[in-house]
């Protein structure tokens, strides 16, 4: 950033197409664009990551006895009930040292963890509460007598899944999963308090601060995070109308 110094009269122009928003040397468009994509890259992984802990609560509660019922309910619940800014501190300072103190502790040394690995996995671990709870009613909701059905006709657990469970769930799942996708993408934010991943908020809040146009950086930020949003919905919504399809549409 000390190269931009050199052009700082630059930095108080008011054209219609700011400077500072040049890619290049002269203006902050390239941090602001690998911004975008650290924080889509964070957003997916951390949402895959969470989707798989999601089916192994949902099936946990659902399925499991009493010991896997009991962890995934104290899991669920504590991560729901707790602010999710307090949560990323917790995890993020607490498990990145932990995780060291275990490598010292087995002779390999002080792990050094990539920031934005950590903030993946923090994440993850949050969305996968979240992702339990509509993964297991979207489930619930389907009609038992389509199980039982698939059962008598001599299937195995994973043929029930695979061919009657997962078909019949999706409908019911994807509203709930594609809110959770746009709250991840909002979620990454808050991996600036930590300062260790440069996603979209940690680029905008260097940007601000090196050229104190606070507003401009600001509202460029929010229109990038709009720009997700309304990309995502347009391929979720196009994505909830194909496993839709064939169902009754609702007046």
């Amino acid at each position: 950033m000390a190269a931009r110094a050199t052009g700082g009269h630059c930095l108080l122009a008011g054209p219609m197409f700011p400077t500072v928003l040049e890619f290049g040397k002269t203006g902050f468009g390239d941090e602001l664009a690998r911004g975008a994509l650290s924080t889509l890259f964070i957003a997916a992984c951390s949402f895959a990551i969470g989707l798989v802990l999601g089916q192994l609560g949902a099936a946990a509660k659902l399925y499991g006895g009493p010991l896997s019922r009991f962890i995934a309910n104290i899991y669920t619940t504590v991560i729901r009930a707790v602010p999710e800014l307090v949560l990323i501190l917790l995890l993020f300072f607490a498990g990145t040292k932990g995780i060291s103190a275990l490598g010292v502790a087995i002779g390999y040394g002080p792990v050094d963890i990539n920031g934005t690995f950590a903030a993946i996995l923090v994440l993850g671990f949050v969305q996968g509460a979240y992702s339990t709870e509509v993964i297991r009613g979207a489930i619930q909701a389907i009609p038992i007598g389509q199980i039982e059905a698939a059962r008598a006709f001599g299937m195995s657990g994973w043929q029930v899944f695979i061919r009657v469970v997962l078909p019949a769930m999706l409908p019911n799942a994807i509203p709930g999963l594609a809110n959770l996708w746009l709250i991840v993408i909002k979620d990454t934010a808050l991996i600036t308090v930590t300062g260790a991943s440069a996603e979209l908020a940690q680029m905008t809040k260097n940007a601000a601060g090196f050229t104190k146009r606070y507003f401009l950086f600001y509202f460029v930020s929010g229109c990038i995070y709009l720009a997700m949003t309304l990309v995502s919905n347009f391929f979720l919504s196009r994505l909830e109308a194909h496993v839709r399809r064939g169902q009754p549409k609702l007046a």
